[in-house]
């Protein structure tokens, strides 16, 4: 089985496809039980024209479609910024096994920096949530293209 370090540069790859469309530098990559990587997005609410654009929305859009079904359960998601509130609702109701985020969003961040969506008990259903891989280079090419903006 691969690494949660491997599965986050993936997850990088897309983030950095964000910067050339424009949008700010976030990937995800949705992986089976069986562990190989079955769908990957980065944030395009810009492109789209779509609040909902967000890369975790639009990787758990392409799994549902692919599987034929709504429900992910033994999935995980692996995202290189932590998840906000709309996300982590979508997550929970994919009924995802795990997420798996690199940098942490100390202003919007619904896992475990703001709020705790998922892992509170509070929910019909429970995620198992890994923060932290590879936050170093997750944070510096957000922190990169906000400087470029600026």
């Amino acid at each position: 089985m691969e690494s949660h370090e491997t599965y986050m540069r993936e997850a990088l790859v897309e983030a950095e496809q964000g910067v050339l469309e424009g949008e700010v530098p976030v990937g995800a990559i949705l992986v089976a039980p069986s562990g190989g990587i079955i769908a990957r997005a980065h944030n395009r609410p810009i492109t789209l024209n779509d609040p909902t654009g967000h890369a975790e929305i639009l990787v758990l859009r392409q799994g549902a479609s692919q599987l034929k079904n709504y429900r992910l359960p033994g999935h995980r998601l692996y995202v290189s910024l932590e998840p906000c509130v709309m996300c982590v609702g979508a997550m929970i109701q994919a009924r995802l096994s795990l997420v798996v985020y690199g940098a942490a969003d100390p202003k919007g961040g619904a896992i475990e920096s703001v709020y705790r969506l998922g892992t509170d008990g509070k929910l019909n259903h429970r995620l198992e949530v890994k923060g932290g891989v590879l936050a170093e280079e997750c944070t510096s090419l957000l922190q990169a293209f906000f400087k470029a903006k600026r």
